[in-house]
């Protein structure tokens, strides 16, 4: 067994962070004073937030829950809709079949914990015992009695589950295992010394290691395997996994049982019973010290501020950097009492006759920059989108101050945390005699701007010089009044009458460009904002050898709330040396860069809009147009049923008489064979023009197609894929289907969770449910690419989740009010549910349409 100082010592320090409040401060994250928070141990489930606000996790969000401060959760509205033909798919049943399948599972583990404790009785009190009689007691301290509680409780729900019906009530099986939690107070009381008592036991006692590095765990009744071989160290994490899950069923079974169900004022007790439970866990613990951070500056004339995220003893920080006339500041905010005058703490300074910019050579020597998991920013994404939608929640019902304060502050933390770990673009700059220092953005346009403003500055005669600590300390004191940029750039720093922006496709026409001093290798790029940082959105072909370029290309972008479209100018390179370490990719030169607002007013109408960007004394011409996403929601089925656009699966894949309709097969077979490496391959928009040529050819089932696919650009084709879909009549995974999706992909317990998602594959028609299954194993050969194409599952989930699941018209009028709430309330969603099931193992059709209903999950 590994000894207690590397894995055990790393999994109490997770434990202690399980009983502390799980409400972080902006100041938690600056790197200062901060404790990584630290994941379960391997091979266990991820442990759901202890929280006794209204929002515990993505998925307890929506649910109103009870905690601490005596809020009682919300009532439900009713059951799921129905699923099945004629029957309502009972949620109940689904998330009890889970929850009943994971008690199966963790009994068998508390029953193998169990099971070395008799015979190491029998021996000790003989004269050669393996353990003393106190030892035994300590290690597997409250472990009979846990055992106990829940086989009783397992007995008395599995004949309920099994022989249905919605009337059953089970409540106060529920009731009754709530209010025996107080076992698990004490057995996580004594969990750290019973971890110590063992591995010192194991460390002493051969024959004892023996016994807790394999001990056998039952599989479920329906397993293949038999046996599993666990260690003690791993079960007895078991119950400190388990101590939240009944809470978690608790908010389930509550959102899907009517109010008038007998069984809501039991589930209600039994879920005020566990909160409070939890609750008097955390108060236990003293409140978690925090470190505050942010910026700095000095006494010349302030060129330019902002905040960026710094690289530092390789975690994230995130500075205010001011940007003086002969030198560069970088600064956090320093810690005051309450009431005091807040004041910037200065890092470090270059004087800019000192700084100087790394070549990509240079860079190679440098650290690597590993971008942040994308699965962790997606969270946070859904975190803020559910926490937007508890907001509008409560100023519609003219909620508490109070309590919208609160949520506010937690959607602070969490777009605070996506601003911190969001950017992957290096700029990295080095004193000429010392240091190098690396700085992350979100986009080319950004560090083209830092660099262009401070190359200017250089121009001038500039001398270096030292700053004395008192001339520093001045230069930091005048930052606070000087600096321009006064809030971290999240959009829970806006005022409220600010413009949410805009949530739909923005068509965009790249016209031309003039102004080139000399012929070059030309082409532009399309950013849009989104969640307050840039993602770059469309590429057009490069123009070669040419001082007036004239693409006339069309894109079609995904606008997320987006305020601002910026195009930027690049100077092909094509000297294959001069490659970026950080991201593989050849260094282009930025000719010019600009960017325009998106203003509701003027981009909402159905014309198109020309305008010109000027950049550095070249003049770019565009045109854009702008469809909401209630607009783009509308589906028009295809008046002739002899194409494929807008004619349901099932008749395209009859008339074929094919399982996948035959252009997601070329499609798909063209990306893999010359696309699966390009970078952004489905995130960058082909041509609009191109994408309707191919889409003409399929509809018209032309000969050429095969030639047409094998020289047209990528892009085009990734782009065409999308469209089909996008055009379908009714989306790939249903209207009738789409709300138990909602429903499913927010259930918190796992077990729950895999039953439903799986039966609703199963619900799905024979064509949708097969082309879904080939698309969802072509994505995830795209994924395995990501180091060289940049596009993760994650990535990939966002783009095609919102089109193979999106609310039917008259769900979405039913449900949500504005365009924003569309985004907010079930955009995220739809991405997870994709994620849900490209993060599943290979799911095969066979086996799923002969899979039943109730089946054993591990927990």
């Amino acid at each position: 067994m590994e000894p207690l100082s590397h894995r055990g010592l790393a999994r109490l320090s997770w434990i202690d962070t399980l009983y502390s409040n799980f409400s972080y401060g902006a100041d938690d994250f600056d790197g200062e004073g901060h404790e990584e928070q630290k994941g379960p141990p391997e091979g266990s489930e991820t442990m759901p937030y202890i929280d006794e606000s209204p929002t515990m996790s993505p998925q307890l969000s929506a649910r109103g829950q009870g905690g601490g401060d005596g809020i009682s959760p919300t009532p439900p509205e009713g059951l799921a809709p129905g699923v099945e033909a004629g029957k309502g798919l009972e949620m109940r049943k689904l998330v009890l079949s889970g929850f009943l399948a994971s008690e199966e599972i963790y009994i068998n583990q508390l029953e193998a914990l169990l099971l070395p404790m008799k015979p190491l009785k029998a021996t000790a009190t003989t004269s050669q015992p393996v353990l003393t009689i106190q030892q035994i007691e300590t290690i597997f301290y409250k472990i009979q009695d846990i055992y106990e509680i829940h086989k009783e409780f397992y007995d008395n729900l599995c004949p309920k589950v099994q022989q249905w019906d919605s009337q059953v009530t089970m409540g106060h099986l529920f009731q009754k295992l709530a209010s025996q939690l107080g076992v698990y107070k004490a057995f996580v009381d004594n969990y750290k010394v019973a971890l110590e008592t063992a591995e010192k036991c194991s460390q002493s006692n051969n024959q004892f290691q023996k016994i807790s590095e394999e001990l056998k765990v039952k599989g479920p009744k329906d397993s293949k395997d038999s046996h599993t071989s666990v260690t003690m160290e791993a079960l007895l994490y078991k119950p400190i996994d388990r101590v939240t899950r009944s809470t978690l069923v608790l908010h389930d079974l509550l959102k899907h049982t009517p109010v008038d169900h007998p069984d809501y004022p039991l589930l209600q007790d039994a879920l005020r019973i566990s909160q409070n439970f939890l609750s008097s866990i955390n108060e236990d613990i003293d409140p978690r010290r925090t470190a505050v951070t942010t910026p700095k500056g000095e006494t010349r004339q302030l060129v330019k501020d902002g905040f960026l995220v710094e690289v530092s003893e390789s975690s994230r920080k995130l500075r205010h950097v001011f940007l003086f006339t002969d030198v560069l500041l970088c600064a956090k905010l320093k810690k005051t009492s309450a009431g005091k005058h807040q004041q910037y703490d200065c890092k470090w300074y270059i004087p800019l006759a000192d700084l100087v910019f790394p070549s990509p050579e240079e860079s190679e020597a440098s650290p690597q920059v590993h971008p942040f998991p994308d699965h962790e920013l997606e969270d946070m994404k859904m975190k803020i989108s559910a926490l937007k939608s508890e907001i509008q929640k409560e100023k519609a019902n003219k909620g508490q101050s109070r309590a919208i304060e609160r949520l506010k502050k937690k959607m602070f933390e969490n777009e605070f945390l996506l601003l911190l770990n969001s950017p992957t673009i290096p700029f990295r700059i080095h004193n000429r005699n010392g240091k190098s220092y690396l700085f992350l953005l979100s986009s080319d346009y950004e560090r083209s701007e830092w660099r262009e403003a401070i190359q200017k500055l250089q121009k001038k005669d500039l001398q270096a010089f030292v700053l004395s600590s008192v001339e520093l300390q001045v230069l930091t004191g005048s930052c606070f009044k000087l600096r321009t940029v006064h809030n971290i750039p999240v959009t829970s720093n806006k005022d409220d009458d600010e413009s949410p922006g805009l949530y739909g496709f923005l068509h965009v026409i790249v016209h031309s460009a003039k102004g080139f001093k000399q012929s070059a290798n030309l082409y532009c790029t399309l950013e849009v904002d989104s969640f307050g940082y840039f993602v770059s959105k469309a590429k057009t072909r490069v123009f070669r050898d040419t001082t007036e370029p004239k693409w006339d290309e069309e894109f079609e972008i995904e606008l997320e709330g987006s305020q601002c479209l910026r195009i930027l100018c690049y100077e092909k390179c094509y000297d294959k040396t001069k490659v970026n370490k950080d991201n593989n990719e050849i260094v282009d030169k930025i000719t010019g860069k600009g960017q325009v607002q998106l203003d509701p007013q003027t981009v909402e109408t159905k014309n198109w809009h020309t305008d010109v960007i000027e950049m550095n004394g070249i003049k770019v011409e565009f045109s854009m147009k702008f469809t909401s996403r209630d607009m783009s929601l509308k589906r028009t089925p295809s008046k002739k049923q002899t194409g494929v656009f807008g004619v349901k699966i099932s008749v395209v894949t009859k008339r074929e008489r094919s399982k996948v309709p035959y252009i997601v097969r070329q499609c798909v077979e063209e990306v893999e064979k010359r696309g699966i490496e390009e970078v952004g391959i489905y995130r960058i928009s082909g041509v609009a023009t191109d994408i309707q040529a191919l889409k003409a050819v399929f509809d018209a089932n032309n000969k050429d197609i095969l030639l047409m696919l094998s020289d047209m650009d990528i892009n085009a084709i990734a782009g065409t894929l999308k469209l089909y879909f996008r055009e379908l009549p009714e989306p790939l995974l249903t209207d009738r289907l789409y709300p138990a999706f909602m429903e499913g992909i927010a259930l918190s317990d796992p077990a729950a969770k895999e039953n439903c998602m799986m039966h609703l594959l199963r619900s799905l028609p024979d064509p949708n449910l097969i082309t879904f299954l080939f698309l969802l194993e072509h994505l995830k050969r795209v994924a395995e690419k990501e180091p060289i194409n940049k596009m993760s599952l994650h990535n990939l989930a966002t783009v095609f989740g919102p089109t193979l699941l999106r609310p039917s018209e008259v769900e979405s009028k039913a449900h949500l009010t504005s365009a924003a709430d569309i985004w907010s309330h079930d955009v995220m969603a739809q991405v997870q549910v994709l994620l849900y099931y490209l993060q599943h193992p290979p799911i095969s059709f066979a086996e799923l349409k002969r899979n039943t209903l109730y089946f054993s999950t591990d927990v």
